[in-house]
């Protein structure tokens, strides 16, 4: 039973960090020009988006909202999935 508990537990982590890395590459490719991870490009560190919107319920509403919508950010071409996509994972940082 141990060895089964284990081995879900495993398998969960590798899914999740997968879609991390997923993600993360996401960020990488529709929004590294202007943004990086713990540095200030053009625009904010993803560290600092979090930081900024920690405890916020809608925050992730609002960020894809924002980002979509073209008002205070640039028109983006990643589709609304994949927008939301990276708004969680920044939010996670």
């Amino acid at each position: 039973m141990k060895i089964l508990i284990v081995a879900l537990m495993a398998t969960a982590g590798i899914t999740f960090a997968g879609a991390a890395s997923a993600q993360a590459d996401l960020a990488q490719k529709n929004c590294g020009s202007c943004h990086a991870l713990d540095t200030k490009k053009m625009g904010p560190a993803f560290k600092d988006i979090a930081a900024k919107y920690k405890g916020n319920a809608s925050a992730e509403a609002d960020l894809v909202a924002k980002v979509t919508g073209g008002k205070g950010h640039p028109a983006v071409k990643a589709s609304k999935e994949d927008v939301t996509a990276i708004v969680k994972w920044v939010l996670m940082q």
